[in-house]
């Protein structure tokens, strides 16, 4: 290793270490080995053993392991010198995790890697969180409520502002070049998500959607808002939500001064928004509010998983994460692709000026 790097100014971004037992730890090793410049003043919240052998797992043929570099203090990340992956060690190391495998000791490693990070960003010591995946099934056995992260980071930063869950509202953006989608719901049953859409869910989902893609674009938004049924309800013959519910919240919406519009057909709304030729806001809309999971989330996911970055809005932190999840089917077998977690930490420097 060559010198020390540049001191960077203001605190760092966390990358928190995910399951331990997934891809996790080796995406960041890819990410840090392959793109050194997106990473610079990050560090891993997690466990350093654990990422140790990660990296000594995909060391190359003739080469050395990348250097994992356990720090102290949070701030140590900016001093490291380039070429190395600096580790905070916030939890107790984990034992007996194998790869692939659900457990409730991985999903505990997992759980509270993400805790000390909120806790941490909530009081000012990182600038943000870029989350690697974790398992819910192993999050639950560790004996977290939370479905994921989402509703982890919301109970925390609703703890730390002192009101209700309910006080703290959140929702998940998925966005990659060509598109980005908000959702009214997140990790419920289809028959729950449908109950969700709700007059105050839309437009809360809305005025959340307009206030952060104003920070990010540095104008107002174009919101393109999907219906829930065939041909948006195709004038109530396919279902009245879009009349009773979905336009009378675009029209609320409207009256404060948000652009948006709908509700359009599901199966068109994505294509109309969708970039063209890769150049940003140049597709009809600048994001697309769907009704729930699956009718945001495979539009995006299908122009191109390896791109996409799940943001969450509505709190009072940034975080970011790849679009994917634990991969346990090949997970220690060195073939992940660390694209979505690069794309994860540039937008966290985006979001947060870093």
């Amino acid at each position: 290793m060559s010198g020390k790097a540049p001191i960077a100014a203001g605190p760092p971004l966390a990358v928190t270490l995910g399951d331990p037992a997934g891809i996790g730890p080796e995406i960041i090793v890819k990410a840090f080995r392959q793109v050194p410049k997106a990473a610079h003043g990050a560090f891993v919240a997690g466990d350093v053993g654990t990422m140790r052998r990660a990296s000594q797992a995909l060391a190359l043929p003739g080469q050395p392991a990348w250097p994992v570099a356990e720090i102290e203090h949070a701030a140590d990340a900016a001093a490291m010198p380039p070429g190395c992956i600096p580790v905070l060690q916030v939890v107790a190391p984990p034992a007996h995790i194998v790869p692939g495998q659900i457990s409730a000791e991985a999903g505990r490693v997992a759980g509270e890697c993400v805790v000390w990070a909120a806790r941490a960003a909530l009081r000012g010591d990182i600038a943000a969180i870029v989350t690697a995946p974790l398992h819910k099934e192993a999050l639950a056995a560790a004996g977290f409520p939370y479905p994921g992260h989402t509703e982890l980071l919301q109970a925390e930063a609703a703890a730390h502002a002192g009101v209700a869950v309910e006080g703290m509202p959140v929702r998940m953006m998925l966005a990659n070049d060509d598109l980005r989608t908000v959702l009214v719901s997140i990790h419920m049953s289809l028959r729950d998500a449908i109950t969700a859409v709700s007059f105050g869910n839309v437009l809360e989902t809305l005025r959340i959607t307009h206030r952060a893609l104003h920070r990010m674009l540095g104008r107002a938004p174009r919101i393109g808002v999907a219906g829930l049924n065939p041909h948006a309800g195709e004038g109530g013959l396919f279902g009245s939500e879009e009349r009773d519910i979905i336009a009378p919240a675009i029209a609320a919406a409207r009256a404060e001064g948000i652009d948006a519009g709908g509700p359009h057909a599901p199966d068109t709304v994505f294509m109309r928004a969708r970039a063209k030729a890769g150049v940003p806001g140049s597709g009809e809309f600048d994001v697309v509010v769907a009704m729930y999971h699956d009718q945001g989330l495979i539009p995006v996911k299908y122009l191109g998983v390896e791109k996409g970055v799940n943001v969450t809005l509505g709190l009072p932190l940034v975080r970011t994460s790849p679009d994917h999840g634990t991969a346990f089917d090949i997970a220690g077998k060195g073939l992940a692709d660390a694209s979505s977690l690069v794309e994860a930490l540039r937008m966290a420097r985006t979001l947060t000026g870093a």
